[in-house]
């Protein structure tokens, strides 16, 4: 038996995105349309946002600043994130809040873009 894991981002209908040139992106991130990875308007140095495994980007959000968002973290559709979001956290709104995670169990199992399966990236022959 062969595991294979498929490693990458999932680009999802890409247009619009800005990904910063300082900006990391883990394995296995979707990023939807009209997504920004920006800079905070230092001239040099660490200026864009790290994207842990796992993460899920939803349409129209914009991340800024040299961000940590965490493996498995979810962002919201047209969110603006400027703060650190923890590992298997929501975080949705403008300004962004944290509304899911280990500190704030999540209370919408039932909605489907909150339960995003990321390891369908999995395959077994």
């Amino acid at each position: 038996m062969y595991i294979f894991y498929v490693i990458g981002i999932l680009l999802d209908h890409a247009t619009g995105v800005v990904i910063g040139e300082t900006a990391v992106v883990g394995n296995n991130v979707s990023i939807l349309h009209h997504v920004t990875l920006g800079g905070t308007g230092k001239v040099g140095g660490d200026r864009h946002p790290k994207i842990g495994d796992g993460v899920l980007i939803g349409a129209g959000a914009t991340v800024l600043g040299n961000v940590k968002i965490g493996e498995g973290a979810k962002i919201g559709a047209g969110s603006l994130v400027m703060i650190d979001v923890p590992a298997w956290t929501t975080a949705v709104g403008n300004p962004a809040r944290l509304v899911g995670g280990k500190e704030q169990p999540k209370v919408h199992e039932d909605v489907p873009g909150e339960t995003m399966d990321h390891t369908s990236f999995i395959y077994v022959i």
